[in-house]
């Protein structure tokens, strides 16, 4: 993967207006590349939960407070960053976030207590806190137009990470124990070298300088944005409610109901979460041909009966069906979030923070309420429960067709 920006999309991209401007897929490919080692590093802190759980022999509860805490950081700090930068963008911001992320690991690496776990994720919370809404913000700015293309490029590097993480537990962090976590400074690092780049990039843009006079109206009455995003934020509790049950807990629920050992089943995790990767890339460009609303149909309500087989299925087609799952489920957020931004045009950074971060404090809040329901019940029956949550998605009927929206308001004007 490259990790420096093309000297000729610096040089371009202040030359153009966003009406002509060609996407910039250096800078895409860049952001996208920072995505991965940014959620490389929070999926292998997900993947080496057993190894927490045994050192500190912690309950499921408190394996959720650890997913809560990082989540929940992130999830608060997230639509405010997005909020400011919408007036006040800071290209630089990015490595600065990126530090937060490198302390934190750091410190999870060194920790000999819970708390100190806790203070470790919170700090890792509030780098992505920093980072999802900027580098949303630069993969718009990117797109030359093909928002939803440039949100896929931009979202499978996450998920390309998510799915190495662990593996990278099962191959490093398990044999070598605790103190091998630090060896993944390397990756921060390397994400401040690239971040500093795009940081570059992203100062010379002209965006940079219309973000305080731009206003920008919706094409659509109030209640009815008000209605469509509240939609929109049922949609994406379902998908990772969803989620924090696989990324938190499908290795305990393959050791206890097939007997796998841990690294096998960090294995089938990292094939999900591989599927994932594959699904996002999808969602977008599929999105700026056929409609949004047409492929969050298909990605949230058209995954339920998958999920409903997957709590009776055997260790084999559990596999195919977790594979299935990642593929269509994936395809979901690019869409929800470039539906959004038309929802409410010139607040990328407040959406986008608003929508990362809700979906992060679902995946928090989930995995510490899963993570209770686990111990009183079973792991067992935690799926079976999340199964039914993808018919949330029968609410995709309410969401109003946006396009027609914006040739209606054109035509008004003309």
């Amino acid at each position: 993967m490259q990790t420096s920006i093309d000297k000729s999309a610096l040089g371009a991209a202040p030359a153009l207006s966003p009406a002509v401007a060609r996407t910039a897929f250096s800078v895409l490919g860049a952001i996208s590349f920072a995505h991965l080692l940014n959620d490389m590093i929070q999926s292998l802190i997900l993947a080496i939960y057993p190894m927490f759980k045994s050192e500190f022999s912690l309950s499921f509860g408190q394996i959720g407070l650890i997913t809560l805490t990082y989540q929940i950081t992130a999830s608060l700090l997230q639509p405010l960053v997005g909020l400011y930068t919408d007036k006040h963008p800071k290209p630089y911001s990015l490595p600065i976030g990126m530090g937060f992320t490198l302390c934190g690991l750091l410190l999870m690496s060194m920790a000999g207590s819970f708390p100190v776990l806790l203070v470790a994720a919170a700090l890792v919370g509030c780098g992505s806190s920093i980072f999802h809404p900027e580098s949303s913000r630069v993969a718009r700015m990117a797109s030359g137009g093909r928002h939803g293309l440039a949100q896929s490029v931009f979202q499978v590097g996450g998920n390309a990470g998510s799915s190495l993480g662990p593996l990278l537990a099962a191959l490093v962090v398990m044999p070598h124990g605790q103190r091998s976590i630090a060896w993944f400074s390397a990756a921060a690092l390397l994400a401040i070298f690239v971040l500093a780049n795009i940081g570059r990039w992203y100062q010379r843009h002209p965006a940079v300088k219309k973000a305080r006079a731009s206003v920008a109206v919706s094409a659509l009455p109030r209640n009815k944005v008000v209605l469509a995003m509240t939609v929109l934020m049922l949609l994406v509790f379902s998908k990772y409610f969803y989620l924090a049950s696989i990324s938190s807990y499908f290795t305990f629920y393959l050791i206890s109901k097939f007997h796998l050992p841990v690294e096998t089943a960090q294995v089938h995790l990292f094939w999900f979460l591989a599927a994932v990767a594959v699904g996002t890339i999808v969602g977008g460009p599929v999105g700026d041909k056929i409609g949004r609303k047409v492929v969050i149909w298909v990605s949230i309500l058209g995954v339920a009966p998958f999920t409903l087989m997957l709590p009776f299925a055997n260790l084999f087609w559990t596999g195919v069906l977790s594979v299935v799952i990642g593929l269509i489920l994936a395809s979901a957020f690019s869409a929800i979030l470039v539906y959004a931004t038309e929802l409410i045009p010139g607040k990328v950074g407040m959406v986008a923070g608003l929508f990362f971060g809700f979906a992060f404090g679902m995946g928090g809040i989930g995995a510490a309420v899963l993570g209770h329901l686990a111990d009183a019940t079973s792991i067992d029956y935690v799926y079976k429960v999340c199964s039914f949550l993808p018919l949330i998605g029968v609410l995709t009927i309410l969401l109003p067709n946006t396009r027609d929206a914006k040739e209606k308001m054109v035509t008004a004007k003309a």
